[in-house]
């Protein structure tokens, strides 16, 4: 044990300007630092949450009301600190917090000047403000006691008992050197708080469902479930808990195209407008949603895995052990669970890639009036067999039909490929070996075949081919009839 009584200390604070500006570069964009600050709106028990904003260029301001608990002005001023709890406290179990650093890390993101005003009931309200540009000139930790002079921002607080407003302006990552009347910086602030809107539906989209309310502009955020639960044809997995009660996992498959009404396959596509972005685990801390659509490093996502996602639901107990991060975007599933994890998603990934295959023979049936085209052939010389490129297959015509010099080159290689096949050692192999052989393209990424897959369906309904006999085709051409669930895929390409 070190007697720290005996020791000589010297004080090394760190300076405030660079250490703020380090604090700025945490990696937030305007998504999650909007779903940050709403996190403490939720922990301040707030029933109403409004997000909005007044374009105005540079000058633009964001501001996000809540009509939560409220604070007077000791308890504002602990939470405009910089790591204001102790990360190593324990946490209520609907706490969103951990860091302390949610609302300065997520605000310094986006903005130079943020000030939070706040009341409690029956009380007048206090306010506080950071301005970077007065740390850098004071070189001090001190806030100002200042709110900005848009009464708009504060329109939300005076209509409500109690709560808090948080108002972001001098907003220099999104607007800086932008004037009011700039059409084209106006169009991408307002793309990227319509991609917030979305992300703010998706990731509280379980605190909307239990009856919270998150307005933009005044109009309600519709929650995106991405278990589209309701929806008929869902296949769920049996619910497992792990880490003694305190980790649930469950797989779900959800219905095939097919099954579904174009506007439940749109819903389907989420905020990322895609299925394939929305395959994976779905971790959840407290019912918060922390990351959405991904794998987690256990697998890469392929097209095949489209309806497969599985929830995983984890308690603020585990924050450490899953390295959640400040902005509550990252979860690392522990050695301890990453087992049990990965054996329940395999098994939920075969049942969606079941689900793709079965979908894939009943279309290979409606195909099968059309001939067989494999890519190799058996033929006879000398009274011995050997095996030839299918000349007519529709690869190998591309292959040969440059009508250039180097198509006798390829000609050529073509052959010395047919003339070495090494007969002999596969015919040893498939009749010794316990391991059995792997059909085309099997464990390795298909992006090649789906690829190819377009290209000649494209070039099929170009020469006159209805898009029925374009798919008849593929179906029955090797190695593409191992992949026939990728067939439905092919008329998006064609708008």
């Amino acid at each position: 044990m070190i007697d720290y009584s005996k020791l000589e200390t010297a004080k090394v604070e760190p300076e405030a300007s660079s250490t703020i500006e380090t604090y700025r570069a945490v990696g937030y964009n305007l998504e999650t630092a909007i779903a940050d600050i709403i996190d403490n709106s939720i922990s301040a028990g707030a029933g109403n949450i409004w997000v909005d904003y007044l374009w105005d260029g540079a000058a633009t301001t964001i501001f996000i009301t809540d009509d939560g608990h409220g604070m007077n002005n000791k308890e504002l001023i602990q939470a405009m600190r910089l790591g204001s709890r102790n990360p190593l406290e324990k946490r209520e179990r609907k706490d969103l917090g951990r860091f302390g650093l949610g609302l300065k890390t997520a605000s310094f993101s986006q903005c130079r000047k943020f000030c939070v005003i706040s009341k409690k009931i029956g009380s007048e309200p206090v306010y506080w403000t950071w301005d970077l540009d007065y740390v850098n000139q004071s070189k001090t930790w001190d806030i100002l006691k200042y709110k900005p002079v848009n009464k708009n921002a504060f329109k939300k607080l005076n209509e409500v008992e109690s709560g808090t407003a948080v108002i972001w302006w001098d907003i220099d990552r999104l607007t800086e050197n932008s004037s009011a009347s700039d059409e084209k910086a106006k169009g991408r602030f307002l793309e990227v708080m319509e991609s917030s809107k979305n992300h703010i539906g998706m990731v509280f989209h379980r605190f909307i469902g239990n009856g919270l309310n998150i307005y933009f502009r005044n109009r309600k955020i519709a929650a995106w479930d991405p278990f589209m639960t309701g929806t008929n044809g869902i296949q769920t997995r049996p619910e497992t808990k792990i880490a003694k009660g305190n980790i649930t996992i469950q797989g779900s498959v959800l219905p095939h195209r097919s099954k579904l009404t174009p506007e439940e396959y749109n819903y389907g596509k989420g905020p990322k407008d895609s299925w394939t972005n929305h395959q994976g685990f779905y971790v959840y801390r407290n019912n918060r949603l922390l990351v959405a659509g991904d794998w987690l490093g256990m697998f890469k996502k392929e097209t095949h895995y489209d309806l497969c996602r599985i929830k995983l639901d984890i308690t603020n107990d585990f924050d450490s052990e899953w390295q959640i991060d400040i902005k509550k975007s990252q979860a690392i599933p522990p050695a301890a669970q990453r087992q049990i994890i990965l054996v329940l998603a395999k098994e939920a990934r075969d049942l969606a890639v079941e689900v793709y295959r079965h979908r894939g023979k009943v279309i290979k049936r409606t195909f099968s009036k059309d001939s067989f085209l494999p890519i190799w052939e058996e033929y006879v010389r000398h009274s011995k067999r050997f095996y030839r490129l299918n000349r007519h297959h529709p690869i190998v015509q591309d292959l040969l039909n440059k009508g250039d010099d180097s198509t006798r080159n390829i000609e050529e290689a073509l052959k010395f490929i047919e003339e070495t096949v090494p007969v002999p050692l596969i015919m040893i192999s498939e009749n010794q070996n316990e391991i059995s052989s792997g059909k085309p393209f099997e464990g390795i990424n298909h992006d090649p075949i789906l690829r190819i897959m377009k290209e000649m369906y494209k070039q099929m309904i170009n020469n006159g081919y209805s898009s029925k006999d374009a798919k008849a085709r593929i179906a029955n051409i090797e190695p593409f009839d191992s992949y026939v669930e990728y067939l439905e895929q092919l008329e998006d390409i064609i708008a």
